[in-house]
This record gives C-alpha cells, sequence and structure tokens, in this order.
C-alpha cells in the first residue's frame, strides 16, 4: 500500500493540511511518517531497543508513556513523587476540559492534590470525576459511615484469593446479618482508595463547599435515580423500609440456601445500601430493559435469587463493585439450587422468577469484561431459551381458558410480565449475537402470535380494578407476526417503544442470518427486502406511542430510552448489510484487547468505497456526532449511568467502520471521489478541535482515540473498558505506534471464576 494518499484538494480543507507529507523513512522496511518521533517509535519494534527507563526499579519501556503508566500503577502506593510527562512540567497540570457540557461545580482543592490524584488514577476515574465521588462520599458518609467507592474492579488475583477463602469444600457457610459485617462496613474507608484519592479527600474543605452541584453528571444521574416518580403514569423505586423488613430479606435467603452453599463471605447489605441498589437498578437499568413490575416489585415477599440478582446490578451502577459480585454469586447460587432440587424438571413448570433472575445474571456476567464469565452465560443459554419456550406454551393455555374475557388487572399484570421478560430474553440474546457473533437461541418463529408488549404508561398504570378493563380495551394490540409481515410490505404500524425494540431485534437477526447465508451474494431479492423492512421500521418511529411516562435520564434523544436503544441497533443493522466484521466479534469473545485490536486493523478490505458505503458512512457519522455535539467528556462520563450498554456494544461496528473508511482515503491509490470527499470533510469538520493532538495526524486515528477515550473513562460494565483498550491501540495502529504487550493492563468487572457449587450442575 503506498504511503502516501493521492486525493483531490477539498473545497474547505487545504490538501496541505488534510494528507501530511510523510518524509520521514524507516531504515529497517517500506514504511514511511509525517513525524520523525513516529518514525523513532516504529523502529524500535525491529531493534527492540527500550530506552525509558525506571528509576524506581529495573523495567524499560518501548515509550515514555508506557513508563508513565507503569509508574502510575506500580508505584503510586509506594508514595514517593509521581512522573510526568513532558507537557505537565512544562505548563503544570493539563486543565479538565468540559466540551459542550454543563458547567461542573468548583470545589476548592489545592494543585498537588490534582496532580497526585491525576498520577494515580490510571484514567478510571479523571480528576472532576474524582472530585464529584469524594464529595458525594462525605455527603454520606454522615448518613451512613463506611460506604465505600471502590476506584478499580477486583483484579483476578485479588477474586482468587477471596474465593479461596469463602468457598471451602464440604464447609458449612453462614449469611450474617449484623451491621458491622455488611459489605459497607468491612474495610474503612479510605484505606481502598489510590493515594491520590485519598489526597484529594483530605485536601477538601471540611464545609459543605466541595457538595457537587446537580450539574454534575455523576450526581445527577445518582440523584436522578433516588428520587421517587409519583405520578399516576409512573412509579416509585421499591424501598425497604426498616431494620424488620432487612431482617425479613434475610430469613428469605436462609429458607432458600437449604444446603447452606452460599460463600461465607457474603453478606447482607446494609439498610441504606439495600436502598440505594434498588434505586440504582429502577432508577438506571429498569428503563432500558423493563420487564420487571415495579408496581408490585415488594422486597420482602420477591424471590431471594430475583432480588439478589436486581441489587447486584444495582450496585454496579453505583460503583460498589465487590458487593456487586458478592450479590450475583449469591443469586446464582440460589438459582442453582433451586433447579437442582426440583424434581422431575420441567422448563414449562418454572416459575417466572427463574427466568428472571437468570437473565440478569447472564447480563451481569456476559458484559463484566472477562471471558469466564461470558463462558458462563453461554453454557446456559438453552436452558434459559427452553424456559422461554415452555413458560410461553402455559401463558398460550391459560389464556385461550379464558375463552375471550378480559383478564383481570392482576392477570394482566402477570400475563404482561411473562411477555416482557420472554422479549427481554430475546432482546439480550440477539445482543451477544451482535457483539460476540453468537448463534441466535431463539428464533422470532417462537413468537409467532404473542402479542408485543404494551406501552410503559400501560404498564406502570395506577386505576382502580373496575376502571382497568376500560383502559386495556382502549390499548393497542398487536402480535410480533402482524408487525413483522407489515414491516415486509413496507406497511407502517402503530406500537409501544418497547415493541419497537423488539422489532429491530428481529430485523438485526434476519441480517446476520442473511449474512451468514451462502447464498448471500446471490439472494438480492432478500437483501431487497430486508432494506425496505428497515425502512419502514425507521418510519414507524414516527408512528410510535408516546410514553408518558416520567424517565429520570438525560440523553439526547426524545422519547423513551428503548426508542434510542432501537435507533442505536438499527444503525448497526443498517451497516450489517454492507460490512461483516465476523473476525472482531469472534476475538471479542476472548477479551484480549491485542487480538481484538488487529483483528480491527485487518479488517481494513472489507470495507469498501462505494455509494451505498456512503449510506453505511452517514449512520457511522449519525452515531459519533451525538457523542461529539455533547461533548465528548460529557458524554463519557454521564453515558455509563444514562445510556444502555446497547450503544458502545452497536457502535463498535459503526467506528471500526468510520475509521478504516478514512484509512483507505487516506492511503489508497484510487482518488477520493467527489462524494466521499464531501464526507470526509464532514467528518473532519466534526473533530476540527481535536486535530492538533502533536501525537495524530491522520483522522482516522483522531476518531479510533476519541471513540476509545469515551468508553473507558467511567465504568459500569467491564466489557466497554476492553472495548476502549482495543480501540486504544487500533488508534495506534493508524499512524504505526508501537505499543508494548507486557505493559497493557486488563481491568474488568470483577472477573467471573467459577463458584464451586456451579460446576457440575446444569446452572
Amino acid at each position: 500500500m503506498p504511503s502516501s494518499a493521492v486525493m483531490p484538494s477539498p473545497v474547505s480543507t487545504p490538501t496541505s493540511r488534510l494528507v501530511p507529507e510523510r518524509k520521514y523513512k524507516c531504515q529497517f522496511c517500506n514504511r514511511a511518517f509525517s513525524r520523525s518521533e513516529h518514525r523513532s517509535r516504529h523502529e524500535r519494534s525491529h531493534t527492540k531497543e527500550r530506552p525509558f527507563k525506571c528509576m524506581k526499579c529495573k523495567s524499560t519501556f518501548v515509550r515514555r508513556d508506557l513508563l508513565l503508566r507503569h509508574d502510575r500503577t506500580v508505584h503510586a502506593k509506594d508514595g514517593g513523587v509521581p512522573l510526568h510527562s513532558d507537557g505537565k512540567r512544562r505548563g503544570g497540570p493539563k486543565a479538565v476540559r468540559a466540551v459542550g457540557g454543563p458547567s461542573k461545580s468548583s470545589i476548592a482543592i489545592d494543585t498537588s492534590a490534582l496532580e497526585q490524584i491525576e498520577a494515580s488514577s490510571d484514567g478510571v476515574f479523571d480528576v472532576e470525576t474524582a472530585a464529584m465521588l469524594v464529595a458525594d462520599l462525605h455527603q454520606k458518609a454522615m448518613m451512613e459511615p463506611g460506604v465505600t467507592y471502590p476506584n478499580s474492579a477486583l483484579s483476578l488475583s485479588q477474586w482468587d484469593g477471596f474465593m479461596s477463602q469463602s468457598v471451602g469444600e464440604g464447609k458449612s457457610h453462614s449469611i450474617s446479618s449484623g451491621v458491622s459485617g455488611s459489605f459497607d462496613g468491612q474495610t474503612p474507608t479510605h484505606a481502598q482508595m489510590a493515594p491520590g484519592l485519598q489526597s484529594l479527600i483530605n485536601s477538601l474543605p471540611p464545609s459543605g463547599a466541595g457538595t457537587p452541584t446537580p450539574q454534575s453528571p455523576y450526581m445527577t444521574s445518582l440523584r436522578r435515580a433516588q428520587t421517587p416518580v409519583d405520578s399516576p403514569l409512573g412509579f416509585k423505586a421499591p424501598q425497604v423500609n426498616s431494620d424488620e423488613e432487612r431482617n425479613m430479606i434475610l430469613d428469605n435467603i436462609r429458607g432458600n440456601d437449604n444446603e447452606h452453599a452460599i460463600p461465607e463471605g457474603f453478606r447482607v447489605p446494609s439498610l441504606s445500601s439495600l436502598n440505594r441498589y434498588l434505586a440504582t437498578y429502577f432508577g438506571l437499568f429498569h428503563h432500558h430493559l423493563p420487564f420487571l413490575h415495579p408496581g408490585s416489585f415488594d422486597p420482602t415477599q420477591v424471590a431471594s435469587p430475583l432480588l439478589l440478582a436486581v441489587l447486584s446490578i444495582g450496585a454496579l451502577y453505583s460503583f460498589d463493585q465487590e458487593p456487586a459480585y458478592m450479590l450475583h454469586i449469591g443469586s446464582k447460587v440460589l438459582v442453582n439450587q433451586f433447579l437442582q432440587n426440583k424434581e422431575s424438571f420441567s422448563s414449562r413448570k418454572c416459575p417466572l422468577w427463574t427466568m428472571q433472575s437468570s437473565l440478569l445474571n447472564m447480563i451481569f456476567a456476559s458484559w463484566s469484561g472477562d471471558p469466564k464469565g461470558l463462558e458462563w452465560a453461554c453454557s446456559i443459554k438453552s436452558l434459559l431459551a427452553n424456559m422461554v419456550a415452555g413458560n410461553r406454551y402455559e401463558l398460550k393455555l391459560r389464556q385461550e381458558g379464558r375463552e375471550g374475557r378480559l383478564p383481570s388487572r392482576i392477570e394482566w399484570v402477570e400475563d404482561e410480565g411473562c411477555r416482557r421478560t420472554y422479549y427481554a430474553v430475546y432482546i439480550f440474546f440477539g445482543l451477544l449475537t451482535l457483539t460476540y457473533n453468537h448463534t441466535p437461541a431463539i428464533s422470532f418463529n417462537e413468537f409467532e402470535d404473542l402479542q408485543l408488549p404494551s406501552t410503559e404508561a400501560l404498564w406502570n398504570l395506577k386505576v382502580a380494578d373496575e376502571a382497568w378493563q376500560d383502559h386495556l380495551k382502549v390499548s393497542p394490540s398487536v402480535t410480533f407476526m402482524d408487525a413483522h409481515d407489515n414491516l415486509f410490505q413496507g406497511e407502517t404500524l402503530r406500537y409501544s417503544a418497547f415493541a419497537t425494540r423488539v422489532m429491530i431485534n428481529a430485523l438485526f437477526l434476519e441480517v446476520w442470518y442473511h449474512k451468514r447465508s451462502p447464498e448471500a451474494l446471490q439472494d438480492v431479492v432478500t437483501e431487497y427486502k430486508l432494506r425496505l423492512a428497515l425502512e419502514t421500521w425507521e418510519k414507524s418511529l414516527d408512528l410510535c406511542e408516546p410514553e408518558a411516562a416520567i424517565v429520570p435520564l438525560s440523553a439526547p434523544h426524545k422519547g423513551h430510552p428503548l426508542l434510542f436503544n432501537a435507533t442505536a441497533m438499527f444503525r448497526n443493522a443498517r451497516a450489517r448489510l454492507e460490512v461483516d466484521l465476523k473476525t472482531v466479534q469472534e476475538a471479542l469473545r476472548y477479551h484480549d484487547s491485542y487480538e481484538v485490536a488487529a483483528a480491527m486493523s485487518n479488517a481494513r478490505d472489507r470495507v469498501k468505497r462505494s455509494s451505498e458505503m456512503i449510506k453505511v458512512i452517514q449512520e457511522c457519522y449519525n452515531c459519533v456526532e451525538t457523542a461529539v455535539r455533547q461533548g465528548v467528556r460529557w458524554v463519557a462520563r454521564t453515558s455509563p449511568t444514562n445510556w444502555s450498554i446497547e450503544h458502545p456494544l452497536c457502535g463498535m461496528d459503526l467506528m471500526i467502520i468510520l475509521s478504516l473508511w478514512l484509512y483507505r482515503l487516506e492511503h489508497d491509490d484510487e482518488p477520493a471521489t467527489e462524494e466521499e470527499m464531501v464526507m470526509y470533510n464532514r467528518v473532519r469538520q466534526l473533530f476540527e478541535k481535536d486535530l492538533d493532538d502533536p501525537y495524530v495526524s491522520q483522522l482516522s486515528s483522531v476518531v479510533a482515540r476519541l471513540w476509545s477515550s469515551i468508553l473507558d473513562e467511567v465504568v459500569v460494565w467491564g466489557i466497554t473498558r476492553l472495548m476502549g483498550e482495543s480501540f486504544r491501540l487500533h488508534s495506534q495502529a493508524l499512524v504505526g505506534y508501537v505499543d508494548d504487550v507486557a505493559a497493557s493492563s486488563s481491568v474488568s468487572t470483577p472477573s467471573m471464576t467459577s463458584q464451586g457449587a456451579d460446576e457440575d450442575s446444569v446452572y
């Protein structure tokens, strides 16, 4: 491939700025670079030279930034003076820049504390985020002594040690209810924090001046999650009202743990932590997959495995990662006991909570950022699919038994809860296919005459029983197959936000099947029908039922978050019709960022240059424009808690395609067409302010690096850290950077090791 691009001069951008001259050639190969330092770094891949030496140990590194990272991660705990980059030594600590977002709170912190937290945090949280967390911690400390905010996930070695102490062969385990033994009281708060964060705590003023304003993104998310919604169409997050109710929860767990299999280290969270986890689940996670019924979710009455699964995800959204993992383990153990001890197991007779608990546990494990969690989730996919099929058959018999009579409100809530759970499993399995190229575990033929989910307004409606059927009569009722047929006939249809999300999942899976078909290249008719169905689905968005229920989330869209999520999958489905990144998805299964990045870069030839590809690039542009227009830093801090995991998962293909398309325009012999040049300049104008980086001269690399910074700044789900690291390495590969494999760090949501009781079970 030639070392310089041949492109016409753009109207709005000088050619000299568009493609810098590559005059620095490698003495060992034919690579050429626009900057001498880029060439020097590349040449070290040939010479194996490691010129950057650590003065505190004997380690050596290829690049200075790897030395800085080593110093932050390895020597920060030693208490010495941290190293700084040349830029920081010249001009002091770099000011934190908020692009396009609301102004943040001002906190009185001295400069040395800022430098230390920046040096020791290793990018898990930036200075501003750390300040917000600490201020929130101070506020909570008055109400709940000992609450912790772990600044990183457990490492594999930490968790192996923890489990070896907690789970013993043939040992009777206990469940503690003591306040001193709760998660929140195990370790003094400051002892678990990085030195920089501890210095930041010490530097905060004793008054309330450090409390963040409502504009602070993390605090805004958490406060909105904890603010009860009290309207006829909304709901309050379920809460535990007293220590007596907490003890009832404890008794329920003990009653379900007949074999005393829950690890000894398990503790029931304190009352305030229980309520915080419930608030974050129902305030931040629930709206993206609303299959639970908040109005009837009583923490003291709901099945213990389901409650623990809900709390585990709520703890993740509270950044309490160790409690999150322990709650997750507790839920898995209890579900496993139920399935093992159920005589003459039948998927038809499994209660709904077994499916709901299994679904949440699989979600936790699949996006944990650890391959062991994904392996476990995949091992029980068929079991969960069978439960859905058997339970759906029972629902059909139950409905036929009414002989046309409208259901009572209690009956309808039960039926609707079943339908929503089936579709939630269907959507989750679709995301596994999208992310890891796993064969779909549920076919759309499984649902056929099953009604699509109702509106969120009807699901959360609070009315007297006598008025219920009047509301039900005027509510639209559409079956899955009716909606499917309409889409392929080009006829728009009016249905709910949840139904919209279900139908784009169906269309995405049909695109997946089509691209995996040996006849796909010749099957022009099927491809035409798929394009028509996708276009019809997009038009149907304008007809979607207005969701009047209040959703306490801030995201750059109108309507319910389910519509925002559905649009992300729509863009991915459009892209999949043109570009197949199967190799990247398969590499992602094994969670090695270097393998994923290599698969990204090697997919270059899969991205064609054609008029049809311009339409795909437009979808890629729409995806990234949302983040850039809102402000990259703002999105990086707020999207982990406000947006769904679906956005980074769906956006991965789009950002790989965009970066490789830009790379081809910058390197191909073939000149860019006028149509390509217009799109190239649109993207360039979007990233204009990011093009002054001294280390990056190519727009393709800028896009990949920016997406990396969005994904791994604040982490709820560990998979985003892996993806962020992969995009960073991909960005470096696009400009010929050399990286050091040994210096890479892999941080995830707590690693998912095998848990004794699960090894020989069906669950």
